[in-house]
């Protein structure tokens, strides 16, 4: 089937991210995906390849407000719709469609791909229709799909050869390849966050700690917020090393993540990509103004069902309430890692997000 993925840009990683990595999974399945995008600047780092058209069966599109007439009408109809995080397709597309239905061709399944979380309002929402009451495309519906982690949502994204690929990974090998030397017997710790608000405690009790650790930091914010942390508190402890790593395509972030004993992700993208390795993690959730994001990480530590240390590191990492972060032992760190593999088999048991979403447009066909 055609695919049209609609996707703006607001967390460069975070947006691009979750839309190219839908789009390469439906591609290596056979389907045709047209990804637009406001920025499409993030995929040459990202998904290397990705604006030469290089990459089989995806094609990038850059959407710019207003459309140039001649991206809307003449494209060869859809069959499927997905404004990701309910972003609302161009205008000029939305009527070229309409005319076209209007004039007796079928409607694509249009489907708003929602934010991930675990509230309880998921189970309720997925699936729900969403009748067009205005415009050129009125008399339509949309449906709500939304990922998640229990059976009743629309699940994760997972592409059929991950854990394959994992389990034939050489941690040593890749390490050696980033040119990343390491300290004797060290603990490998990866850090993609925002600006934590434990980032100096961790960092000063990580250095202090018998078990030495290799941090491996992402570009941007994450390097920016060790360098402000470092430039108020000083450098930490002794044990803890600092490594700056390039940019890095989504394939090899996947060995970032592989190649760590505790992994520290952010946003949606990069904790699904922790949640199949079936390693420690802690997540830092998206901030958001009004403090939503408080619950929807206590509902996902509920769902993980996070051990009490792992529940109070999360909160602390996050600036919530008044618990402590306290840098792992290695009895706790065995605790977090039994919850994280214990999360991975139950979601492997439930159908990946690609797959319902075939599914679900097959069926609405």
């Amino acid at each position: 089937m055609q695919w049209d993925i609609f996707c703006r840009v607001i967390d460069n990683f975070g947006d691009a991210g979750v839309c190219w990595r839908l789009a390469a999974d439906l591609a290596r399945r056979g389907e045709q995906v047209r990804l637009w995008m406001d920025d499409p600047q993030p995929l040459s780092w990202m998904a290397p390849g990705a604006l030469q058209g290089g990459v089989s069966g995806i094609e990038v599109l850059l959407w710019t407000s207003p459309l140039p007439a001649d991206l809307a009408a003449p494209l060869p109809e859809a069959d499927v719709w997905i404004e990701a995080f309910g972003c609302e397709p161009p205008p000029a597309c939305v009527a070229a469609m309409g005319a076209r239905v209007n004039s007796g061709a079928r409607a694509p399944v249009w489907i708003n791909l929602e934010y991930l979380s675990a509230e309880s309002y998921v189970e309720r929402s997925h699936r729900l229709p969403s009748p067009v009451m205005s415009g050129p495309a009125r008399g339509l519906t949309k449906a709500f799909f939304y990922p998640g982690f229990t059976a009743r949502t629309g699940g994760l994204l997972r592409e059929p050869d991950v854990l394959a690929r994992q389990a034939a990974f050489d941690a040593d090998r890749w390490l050696d390849s980033m040119h990343i030397s390491r300290q004797p017997g060290s603990r490998r710790v990866s850090l993609f966050c925002y600006e934590p608000a434990a980032m100096a405690t961790v960092l000063q009790q990580a250095g202090q700690d018998a078990i030495p650790s290799d941090w491996l930091i992402t570009p941007g914010r994450a390097w920016q917020a060790v360098q402000a942390t470092i430039d108020s508190h000083g450098q930490p402890g002794p044990t803890c090393r600092l490594h700056a790593l390039p940019w890095l395509g989504q394939r090899e972030f996947d060995h970032l993540l592989w190649a760590c004993d505790l992994n520290f992700v952010r946003g949606e993208d990069s904790l699904t990509r922790a949640l199949w390795t079936g390693r420690p993690f802690v997540w830092h959730i998206y901030p958001q103004h009004d403090d939503a994001h408080h619950a929807k990480l206590e509902a996902f530590l509920d769902w993980l069902q996070a051990p009490r240390s792992l529940r109070d590191f999360h909160r602390a990492w996050n600036g919530i309430g008044t618990a402590q972060a306290v840098w792992p032992d290695a009895t706790t760190l065995e605790d977090w890692h039994a919850c994280a593999g214990a999360a991975r088999t139950r979601l492997l048991a439930q159908p990946d997000l690609c797959s319902q979403l075939i599914g679900f447009v097959q069926e609405k066909r």
